[in-house]
């Protein structure tokens, strides 16, 4: 069993929460049950330096007496346990039927807590994520249901692209350069994200979408420099996929005009 920390604000001030993982189950009385979860709309939850997150848990619970609500909820990183999302307890329920409901639960991540809700390094708490949650009928029936859902928290990424020069004639070379960063968690900074593939693509102009023209990796300190011939006058900018612990970025196009 490994402990796991977060930070809450309870009246006013802040306080530390301490909760623990359990061994997997999924136990209880009665034949209230846990049929479908949702987390975040079906979309990854992205991080970055500042600004508070806040994602909605929504879990369809059934019951032949009706649904009266989530009494637990908590959700961390699949791996190591650690967490740094709060819930304050609430939760909304709506009544699809006689006997199911769908109830949601908002939780909280606040980037100035992470780096203290931890003792490890916070940026690996990026990654899948679980849901565990206890929910209740209005016969009294009871279910605790772990690991009722899987969905990544991911560090927030930036993406630039720059063009030089900005003008040039058709069968000219010029540079179109880069850089790939994302948050770090420790210090709520961006740093540089090397060894990264990221795509280079191109938007003639007058036309409705991009086309990838080549792959190039990130350099030192996230950096991106490629070649290219032109062809004719349009937009050219950078588009990162994206992995299990960073979220996809794609930059703003820079526009290649044509002398």
């Amino acid at each position: 069993m490994r402990g796991r920390t977060a930070w809450a604000t309870a009246g006013g001030a802040t306080a530390l929460v301490l909760t623990l993982a359990t061994a997997a189950h999924a136990e209880g009385r009665g034949d209230i049950r846990v049929v479908k979860t949702v987390v975040n709309g079906g979309g990854n939850v992205i991080v970055g330096t500042a600004k508070t997150i806040r994602y909605p848990i929504d879990i369809t619970i059934k019951d032949d007496s009706g649904v009266k609500g989530l009494t637990d909820l908590s959700t961390f990183n699949k791996t190591n346990a650690y967490t740094f999302a709060t819930w304050d307890g609430d939760s909304t329920c709506t009544k699809k039927s006689a006997t199911t409901s769908v109830c949601r639960a908002m939780m909280t991540i606040d980037p100035t807590w992470i780096a203290d809700s931890d003792d490890i390094d916070t940026n690996k708490v990026a990654g899948i994520w679980q849901v565990n949650a206890t929910v209740k009928a209005n016969d009294g029936d009871y279910w605790i249901s772990d690991h009722i859902a899987e969905y990544k928290v991911k560090r927030a990424a930036q993406l630039t692209t720059v063009i030089a020069p900005e003008k040039a004639v058709k069968g000219a070379q010029v540079t179109v350069s880069g850089k790939l960063s994302r948050a770090n968690w420790e210090d709520r900074k961006y740093h540089g994200f090397t060894g990264q593939q990221v795509k280079l693509q191109f938007k003639k102009k007058g036309a409705a979408h991009y086309s990838t023209v080549k792959t190039v990796t990130t350099g030192d300190a996230g950096k991106l420099t490629t070649k290219v011939t032109v062809t004719s006058a349009g937009r050219w900018r950078w588009y990162f996929p994206g992995t299990t612990t960073t979220s996809l970025k794609v930059s703003t196009g820079d526009t290649l005009d044509l002398k």
